[in-house]
C-alpha cells in the first residue's frame, strides 16, 4: 500500500526532472547563461528594456518565417525559397500600394494570394512531378528573385502610406504589433500540429511517408498543404517587413533564410526530442538573437551574425539527426518487444 501511495509523487518528480533536463531544454539554459554573461560584459546597454524591445521587434519576422518553415520540415520537405518568398511579398505589396494604387487591403490580400500560389506550385511540383523538395524550392527561389528584379526594376519602392506602416509598427504596451502577430500565428500553428488530426498526419508523413500512406494518410495533400501554409506565413512576414521599413526593398528577402533554418533545426532539439515544433523554434529564434545582439553590443565584428547562425545551423542539424536516430531506434526496439510478447 505504501508503494502505491509513493508511486504517483515519484512519477511526477521523474516527469519534472525529465522536462527540466539539460538535454530537453538546453537552449533555455544557454539563453539564461548568455543573458547573465552579456549583462556583466556590457551592463550599460544589454540588460535594458530598450534592448529587449528591439530584439522582440527585430526578430518577430524571423520567428514568423521559422514557424512557417516548421510545417514542411515536419512533413519531411524542405522549402529553400522562403527567404525569396518573403522578399517577393515585400515587393508585391509595395508595388500594389505605390505603383498600382490598389488600396491597403486589396494590396495585402493580393500579396497573400500570390504567396499561396507560389506554395501551391511548389507542392504540385514535388508531389505530382516527383521533383525533390530541395531542387524544387531551390529553383523556385531563383525564379522568384528574377520576378522581384522585374517588378521592382532593382530599385526600392517608396511612398507606401502611413496607414500601411501602422500594420507592423503600431505599439501596444510599447511593443510593435508585429510581435503580437507572431504570437498569434505561433499559437495557431502549435495548436494545429499538437492538437489536431492534421498535425498528427503531418508528423506521420515526415516520420515515414510510405507507412503513413499505407495507414490512410493522404501524404501528397499533407505536403502541399504544409508548403502552401509556409508560403502564406512567409508572405505575412514580407508584408510586415515592408510595413516596418515603409519601403519595398528588392534585396532584403534572401538574408532571412539562414536564420529561419537555424532556428527551426535548433528548435527541433528542444522539448520534442528531435521533432520540429513551434515552441522550440520560437525559443531558438530569440536565443540566437540574444547571442548576436550581445556580441554586437560587446563590439564584435559585423560578420558575427552570419558566423553565429551558420554554426548554430550545423550543430542543430547534427543534434537533430542524432535525436531522430535515437527515437527511431527506441521505436524499433519497442515494436520488436511487442512482437516477441505476442509470439510468446
Amino acid at each position: 500500500m505504501s508503494a502505491n501511495s509513493t508511486s504517483p509523487p515519484q512519477n511526477r518528480w521523474y516527469g519534472v526532472r525529465r522536462t527540466l533536463a539539460f538535454q530537453n531544454i538546453s537552449a533555455v539554459y544557454i539563453w539564461v547563461a548568455m543573458v547573465v554573461l552579456f549583462s556583466i560584459l556590457v551592463p550599460e546597454t544589454f540588460p535594458t528594456v530598450d534592448t529587449v524591445r528591439i530584439v522582440l521587434a527585430d526578430q518577430a519576422l524571423t520567428a514568423i518565417l521559422a514557424i512557417g518553415l516548421v510545417l514542411p520540415l515536419a512533413a519531411g520537405a524542405f522549402d529553400l525559397s522562403i527567404g525569396s518568398q518573403l522578399g517577393l511579398a515585400a515587393i508585391v505589396v509595395a508595388w500594389m500600394l505605390s505603383v498600382q494604387d490598389l488600396g491597403l487591403w486589396i494590396s495585402v490580400l493580393g500579396t497573400l494570394a500570390v504567396g499561396v500560389m507560389v506554395g501551391l506550385l511548389n507542392g504540385l511540383l514535388i508531389v505530382k512531378a516527383k521533383i525533390s523538395s530541395f531542387i524544387t524550392t531551390l529553383g523556385m527561389s531563383s525564379i522568384i528573385l528574377a520576378g522581384i528584379s522585374w517588378i521592382s526594376h532593382d530599385a526600392q519602392i517608396l511612398d507606401l502610406g502611413s496607414d500601411f506602416q501602422e500594420i507592423a509598427t503600431h505599439p501596444i504596451f510599447g511593443v510593435p504589433l508585429s510581435v503580437y502577430v507572431m504570437v498569434v500565428l505561433a499559437a495557431v500553428v502549435w495548436y494545429v500540429l499538437d492538437n489536431t488530426h492534421l498535425g498528427r498526419a503531418v508528423y506521420a508523413t515526415g516520420g515515414n511517408t510510405e507507412a503513413a500512406r499505407l495507414s490512410g494518410v493522404r501524404t501528397g495533400l499533407v505536403v502541399v498543404a504544409c508548403l502552401v501554409s509556409c508560403s502564406l506565413l512567409a508572405s505575412v512576414a514580407g508584408i510586415l517587413l515592408s510595413s516596418s521599413l515603409a519601403t519595398g526593398d528588392p534585396t532584403i528577402g534572401p538574408g532571412y533564410m539562414l536564420p529561419a533554418f537555424a532556428a527551426a533545426f535548433l528548435g527541433s532539439t528542444q522539448f520534442r526530442n528531435g521533432r520540429f515544433n513551434v515552441l522550440g523554434t520560437v525559443v531558438a529564434v530569440y536565443v540566437l538573437a540574444t547571442g548576436v545582439k550581445g556580441l554586437q553590443l560587446a563590439g564584435a565584428p559585423v560578420w558575427i551574425p552570419e558566423l553565429f547562425n551558420g554554426v548554430a545551423l550545423l550543430v542543430a542539424v547534427a543534434v537533430n539527426r542524432r535525436q531522430g536516430s535515437a527515437r527511431r531506434a527506441r521505436s524499433a526496439k519497442s515494436a520488436t518487444s511487442v512482437a516477441v510478447e505476442r509470439a510468446v
